[in-house]
């Protein structure tokens, strides 16, 4: 799974010409492994309105804070990156869960420079703070990637249309299109 993972990842950053880090690149892969099998930490992550999440996670101490505010931008960015047509089809801001999970990074990141030696490594999380925009773009055309190859029957083929009226992805139409379907924006939808 991490191959596949690693592969397409590579591929959906060289395709948005997103600059990163071999450490950011392999926190990406990780970050879909772990939510390829969630735990029931991960799973229950948004129970709570996200700034609840957040002030629970600053009032936090210790390893048990940087714990929570890593999770919360593992989390936002996964759900962004898969599931952001579905945010804004409830009426959240895409751009406010964008900033929840960039401030949870930022947060992480500020607690491990201040424990961690000069020189002791790669600041990943500052990186995933910082590009944390480009990154939820990454994944979402992994997201798109992985409906796309799994669409083998008529009821696949229809959540890949319904996910391209949602995203409007060029990457979905093109799969549209190597299925003779041409998607068209506009009352008639496909041709």
């Amino acid at each position: 799974m991490t191959r596949y993972f690693q592969e397409v990842v590579d591929e959906a950053l060289r395709v948005r010409n997103v600059a990163a880090t071999e450490a950011a690149s392999s926190y990406l892969v990780g970050l879909l492994c772990a939510f390829a099998h969630p735990d029931e930490h991960a799973e229950s992550a948004f129970n709570q309105p996200l700034t609840f999440l957040l002030r629970d996670a600053l009032e936090a101490s210790g390893a048990e804070r940087f714990r929570r505010l890593r999770n919360l931008g593992d989390g936002v960015l996964y759900v962004v990156g898969f599931f952001g047509g579905h945010i804004e089809l409830k009426g959240v801001d895409r751009g406010y869960v964008v900033g929840v999970g960039s401030t949870a990074y930022h947060h992480a990141a500020a607690m491990l420079r201040l424990n961690a030696r000069v020189g002791q490594g790669p600041d990943v999380l500052s990186e995933m703070a910082e590009k944390f925009e480009r990154f939820a773009a990454v994944l979402n055309d992994v997201a798109d990637g992985t409906l796309a190859s799994g669409a083998r029957d008529e009821r696949s083929v229809l959540r890949l249309y319904e996910r391209w009226v949602r995203t409007g992805s060029s990457r979905l139409a093109e799969e549209l299109g190597a299925r003779g379907l041409v998607p068209s924006r506009g009352t008639g939808g496909l041709n």
